[in-house]
């Protein structure tokens, strides 16, 4: 692999770095999943929960990678960005899914991605429960469980009409003022599937799902996950058809075709 997208980092250094936080991370979050474990409330206004579980798994991660690579940028989900002095950049969610956690649902996940000059190129999803890995660098995206190990490519599907389609709830349009934008793709799909979080990203890259429609991300909730499906064959962008790095209203899609016609019925 040409290591130029990395900005002349080693891949088999990202590689393994990646492989490596998320086992460190499933240390601290996966022997509390299913546990009985305190939960915060970080929204006045509403609910969003974090743990101990996301707190310790971050600060292992944030360990890891400032001793790695002690000049880079670090911008995590539950502490204070860590400012870099070049270009190099990592964007964590120790736990995307924390209502999935708290709840014992497996469908939450480790995010961990790599930014060159503000583009994510390298990404990671780690399901500790499961043991699923899914794991892109610039072209390559592979699938890992125990000794399988897969490459990953989205489907084929090119029209709304036979498309599968998730979104993490009906309450993120909601929040994000985008409710009529929703109803409207969510009856030119074929079926929708909520409450995925992180791994409905996961399997659009595997080929299983082929639309996901969001709004009102965080960066943390998107940027790892566009390498893998990228690199997969897919297209992630915002609303707009701007890079989906920095979060927003964001939209992922199997084949270039279904995200034309997503683009069409949002911005209708």
């Amino acid at each position: 692999m040409n290591s130029s997208a990395l900005g002349g980092l080693s891949p088999d250094l990202i590689r393994q770095t990646l492989l490596d936080a998320a086992e460190i991370a499933a240390a601290k979050s996966l022997p509390r999943f299913r546990k009985p474990i305190a939960v915060d409330n970080k929204e006045a206004g509403g609910f969003d929960p974090v743990t101990e579980a996301d707190r310790e798994a971050e600060l292992a991660i944030r360990a890891l990678l400032g001793e790695r690579f002690p000049d880079h940028a670090i911008i995590g989900e539950e502490w204070d960005d860590k400012a870099g002095t070049g270009r190099f950049g990592w964007i964590i969610d120790p736990i995307d899914g924390t209502r999935a956690f708290i709840t014992g649902v497996p469908v939450w996940g480790t995010l961990i991605g790599l930014t060159v000059d503000g583009r994510a190129v390298a990404g990671l999803m780690a399901q500790p429960f499961t043991g699923e890995i899914f794991m892109a660098l610039p072209g390559e995206a592979h699938y890992h469980r125990g000794t399988d190990r897969a490459p990953l490519k989205t489907s084929s599907v090119t029209s709304l009409a036979r498309a599968k389609l998730t979104a993490t709830s009906p309450e993120i349009f909601e929040r994000g003022g985008t409710v009529l934008a929703w109803d409207r793709i969510r009856k030119a799909c074929l079926t929708t599937r909520y409450g995925l979080d992180c791994y409905g990203y996961a399997l659009v890259a595997a080929g299983h799902i082929d639309l996901v429609v969001e709004s009102v991300l965080k960066n943390v909730d998107i940027a790892p996950l566009i390498p893998l499906i990228e690199n997969a064959g897919g297209v992630v962008t915002t609303w707009d058809g701007g890079p989906a790095e920095a979060g927003g209203n964001c939209l992922a899609a199997a084949t270039p075709e279904l995200h034309a016609e997503a683009m069409k019925v949002l911005n209708a």
